[in-house]
């Protein structure tokens, strides 16, 4: 067994890697449509796949969001975006392996079937049960709510990227109920279906290995970040350590 302090910029950067991995991709990129919807974590998605794709030029992960978290200071508009911000730059889709810049999922929502892939980063997560939660903002119920239409009509994958930072230990269905209450103000919930990528399934994509979470916190640069104990063969846990260390110096996202 071998033990490893994984930050969250690193944990972005490993699922990212994992997901080049998964076998649903290699069909999607290849003859379907990968949906990127924009966000932090999903940013780090979007650079391992386009690079992948050999597609990588002119991307940018700093603004590849609609809305984020930011310390109680720092203020964002109404709709989690920053001041003064030039307008949204659109989603990531590829198609057929290439990049359609600037579109987003609401331009090829309808063209979507089974066999392409959406991936959709999370507010929550409830590892006991493998389900994550968004917090929703808009009134229309925002990107998710168009995603759903394809997944449930269609049948198109749905892969939810989130770091083992957003755990929570409450059913997400008992957290929805209280934030979409009548009367009760902020951002709502969706606990929505789909396949729930963490740190621990990144590991056993990329090295068939099994992780666990065992401790979490730190300071200095380690706030958020997890321990996981990682246990296989001996081969398992080499790679295992050898990617970790190789992603070990992914540093902070920023704005900048």
């Amino acid at each position: 067994m071998i033990r490893a302090v994984v930050t969250p910029a690193t944990g972005k950067r490993l699922i990212a890697r994992a997901l080049v991995r998964h076998p649903a991709m290699h069909t999607a990129l290849e003859s379907g449509t990968v949906v990127i919807i924009a966000g932090t974590t999903n940013g780090y998605v979007a650079e391992e796949l386009l690079s992948a794709c050999g597609d990588a030029n002119g991307f940018s992960r700093q603004r590849f969001f609609r809305g984020i978290t930011r310390p109680p200071c720092e203020k964002t508009t109404d709709t989690g975006r920053l001041p003064g911000e030039s307008p949204f730059p659109g989603d990531v889709v590829i198609q057929k392996g290439a990049w359609l810049t600037g579109k987003t999922i609401f331009d090829v929502l309808d063209d979507l079937k089974e066999g392409d892939v959406i991936l959709k980063g999370a507010n929550a997560v409830d590892l006991a049960r493998k389900q994550a939660g968004i917090l929703i903002g808009h009134p229309k119920g925002g990107t998710i709510v168009a995603a759903l239409q394809a997944v449930v009509g269609r049948r198109v994958r749905l892969i939810l990227p989130v770091g083992l930072e957003k755990r929570v230990s409450t059913d997400l269905n008992s957290i929805a109920a209280h934030l979409n209450a009548p009367g009760t103000g902020g951002a709502r919930m969706l606990p929505v279906p789909g396949e729930v990528v963490t740190e621990i399934d990144a590991i056993a994509i990329l090295t068939r290995a099994n992780a666990e979470l065992i401790a979490a916190g730190g300071v200095c640069g380690a706030e958020g970040a997890v321990w996981l104990a990682i246990s296989g063969t001996a081969k398992q846990e080499e790679t295992a350590r050898s990617i970790l260390a190789d992603l070990g110096g992914e540093p902070t996202f920023t704005l900048e």
